[in-house]
């Protein structure tokens, strides 16, 4: 079993070929390959060339990798790039070969025209399976229809899946157990305790709940919400005791939630102890309003952060925005309608809601800010609102998180069924990635929102459409 979760048939190294959208969506991919041997196509560099150039998260990772294969490779000679250079891993020593894929096609060989990079890349694996007959040979890309034109030219082809934790969304946690009937019918034995105004329990249930986590909640029918805040090894759990009552009599900035999901994720949106909160939901469950009302209040009102930082990852941002006339918050502002949108609905019932939004505009410190801005940055004191999630990959995820500094807060928004870019599904993208990453943090909290409370069509919409 190699570090790609595959289970090698043979004692044989595998050669695997590197697409250009692999090195992007993971700039060290090359290190995942462990014994194996990595290849590059000279036409990948050439396209990570292209790209590399310019301020858009998209030239990041590729000059990311660029540095990374020209470190592998160092003062190699030329014959040895093509042969294969032992990729060193730190204390470990060397582990498998790097080597650059060069052309020297024969007629035969050629199946594709070669008016397309992807046919230029199959015609070189094919030449290279006729040469090197005593190994296998894979190509490893996230493109679908590339992977499909390679198996149909007879050359074996796998998405790269190092990254993907899980190979079901279904299984991803829901940050909550929903219990029929009473949840206390369930337990065996129960120690309570108050202190400073809180109830805790410590319970051992006579089944265990299946797959259960720090900083998940229990709900039951009766109006119990037990928040968990420790799991012993015997089954034990030491619960927080909320109430239904008071989770939906919270209000930030007016709002008040609508179901005990969205009571749970403004609990923890206001929570000063948990400093990442990952909302995840169908369109218009409540996950940017919730967001957004929690960071006003905690900016305005209790002044707990300073700032409001709000970016957001949609396919083509990086690309197009340069072209937008304008500041950077005038550029970022189409992309981020979600947000001004959402200040419009939490201030429908003023005289004049276009007055007031302009108003809350100019007076709450809330920057608009695009991924590029993001990047390299530290924010102390900051609420950073990311909204879109799904659409990063597991590297940029990281990339941003790692961005709050002391003080901060960061709120991960996302919908798993509205993926916009072409390379990545739902078991790959950066948001399953967090959830599955996170469901042990001691401060974090992951809530998945039910239900369509933005109307009557929009709930009919997303159950029969």
């Amino acid at each position: 079993m190699d570090d790609q979760g595959r289970t090698v048939s043979s004692d044989q190294p595998i050669l695997y070929v590197l697409d250009t959208n692999v090195l992007i969506h993971d700039p060290n991919a090359l290190l995942n390959f462990e014994e194996h041997h990595v290849a590059i196509p000279m036409t990948v560099l050439e396209e990570l060339d292209k790209l590399k150039a310019g301020k858009q998260t998209i030239a990041a990772e590729c000059r990311q990798a660029i540095r990374l294969i020209d470190q592998t490779l160092g003062d190699a000679s030329p014959a040895d790039v093509e042969q294969g250079v032992p990729i060193q891993r730190g204390k470990s020593g060397p582990k498998g070969f790097l080597s650059i894929l060069m052309s020297k096609r024969a007629e035969p060989n050629r199946l594709l025209p070669e008016n397309l990079n992807d046919n230029i890349i199959i015609n070189q694996l094919l030449e290279l399976r006729a040469q090197r007959k005593d190994k296998d040979v894979v190509l490893v890309t996230k493109d679908i229809n590339m992977r499909l034109k390679a198996r149909a030219c007879g050359i074996a082809a796998e998405d790269y899946s190092t990254d993907q934790l899980v190979d079901d969304v279904s299984l991803l946690s829901k940050g909550y157990h929903s219990v029929s009937g009473s949840f206390w019918d369930r337990v065996s034995k129960v120690e309570t305790r108050q202190e400073r105004g809180r109830t805790w329990h410590r319970v051992q249930l006579i089944d265990n709940l299946p797959a259960v986590h720090v900083n998940e909640f229990i709900i039951d029918e009766q109006g119990f919400v037990g928040w968990i805040k420790a799991i012993k090894e015997t089954g034990e759990l030491l619960l927080l005791d909320l109430h239904q009552e008071p989770l939906l009599h919270q209000e930030a900035w007016g709002l008040k939630p609508r179901d005990i999901h969205q009571g749970l994720a403004l609990f923890a949106l206001l929570d000063p102890d948990i400093h990442l909160v990952n909302l995840t939901g169908a369109a218009g469950s409540g996950k940017t309003i919730l967001a957004l009302a929690a960071a006003i209040e905690q900016t305005m009102v209790s002044k707990r952060y300073r700032r409001i930082i709000a970016t957001r990852s949609v396919q083509g941002l990086d690309q197009e925005i340069g072209f937008l006339p304008g500041t950077e918050a005038e550029k970022m502002e189409p992309w981020l309608g979600a947000i001004t949108d959402n200040l419009e609905a939490l201030h429908m019932d003023d005289e004049n809601t276009h007055g007031s939004v302009d108003y809350i505009l100019e007076r709450v410190p809330l920057q608009f800010k695009s991924l590029n801005y993001i990047r390299g940055r530290s924010f102390q004191q900051s609420l950073i609102l990311i909204d879109e999630c799904q659409n990063l990959t597991p590297h940029q995820m990281k990339t941003i998180i790692t961005r709050a500094g002391t003080g901060s807060k960061v709120i991960c928004l996302g919908n798993l069924a509205q993926i916009d870019t072409p390379y990545l599904s739902a078991t790959s993208s950066g948001l399953t990635y967090l959830t599955e990453r996170f469901k042990d943090f001691p401060n974090g909290v992951h809530i998945t929102l039910q239900g369509v409370p933005r109307s009557i069509l929009a709930e009919y919409a997303e159950t029969h459409l």
